[in-house]
Formats: C-alpha cells, sequence, structure tokens
C-alpha cells in the first residue's frame, strides 16, 4: 500500500495535468460519482458533518490496526472532495492519519479556489477524520 504522501503526489499529479479550473472541478465530480455510495444505515444524524453546508455523512471502522473511511454528500465537488480525502487517508493507521501533512490540498489548488463555505466545510471533514483516528488510537493504547 503506498503512503499517505505517495498518494498526495499521485493526486497533485493527476490535477496538474489540467490548467482549466473547469476541468479540474469536472476531475472532481468524476471522483465523487466513482464513489461507492455509502450504505443507507451509516446515513444517520451522528455521521453528519458539523461545518459543512451540504450535507456529508463519515463512516470511519476500525480494522486490523487501520482506519477505513467512507462517505458521502449531496453535493457533487463535495463528494469529490471526499473522495480525495478518504483516498489519501482511508487504510492507513490513526497515527499515520494524525501525523500526515495534507499539503495535496494547497498544491492542487483547492483551498483557493473553493468558496469559504466550502473550504470551512474541508477543513471539518479533515478535523472529524483527525478526530476519529485519535479515538481509535486512544483505544489501542
Amino acid at each position: 500500500m503506498a503512503t499517505i504522501n505517495e498518494i498526495q503526489d499521485e493526486i497533485i499529479e493527476e490535477f496538474t495535468g489540467f490548467d482549466d479550473w473547469m476541468d479540474k472541478y469536472q476531475l472532481l465530480i468524476d471522483l465523487g460519482n466513482d464513489q461507492e455510495p455509502l450504505d443507507e444505515q451509516y446515513k444517520v444524524e451522528q455521521n453528519l458533518i458539523d461545518g459543512c453546508q451540504s450535507r456529508v455523512w463519515l463512516q470511519a471502522d476500525y480494522e486490523d490496526g487501520v482506519i477505513r473511511f467512507t462517505a458521502e454528500s449531496d453535493a457533487l465537488i463535495v463528494k469529490g472532495i471526499v473522495a480525495l480525502l478518504i483516498r489519501v487517508l482511508s487504510g492507513h493507521t490513526p497515527q499515520e492519519i494524525l501525523d500526515a501533512d495534507l499539503y495535496f490540498i494547497e498544491k492542487i489548488g483547492l483551498k483557493e479556489h473553493l468558496s469559504p463555505t466550502r473550504s470551512n466545510g474541508l477543513l471539518a471533514m479533515v478535523k472529524q477524520m483527525r478526530m476519529y483516528a485519535l479515538a481509535f488510537k486512544t483505544k489501542e493504547g
């Protein structure tokens, strides 16, 4: 399995292939559409992320020492952003997730091309994923 940084570098490379932001948005939408839909049983209030304008459900499962994230959103671009975060962080240990520097967000220009509300939503998603990592790490202890 690739490291978190190797996956980030892959994503940066994919996005660097496009100069136009409309193409990058399309790539985000495609990534979101390619994602497995979240099982209905996880679309519950407690899995909704606070701070997102659109509705985002995030489910975290801890097995064999790694966290597997699944998520869904009712907004296309947000779904793509979630898909990227899952691609980067899912399948890693709680410690790796807590130590991760998510530089790809800045490098692909996501931060500057998102509306302030979407940007806050992105930060809320990252924060929630880290909180899960912290909770699972505490359980390991």
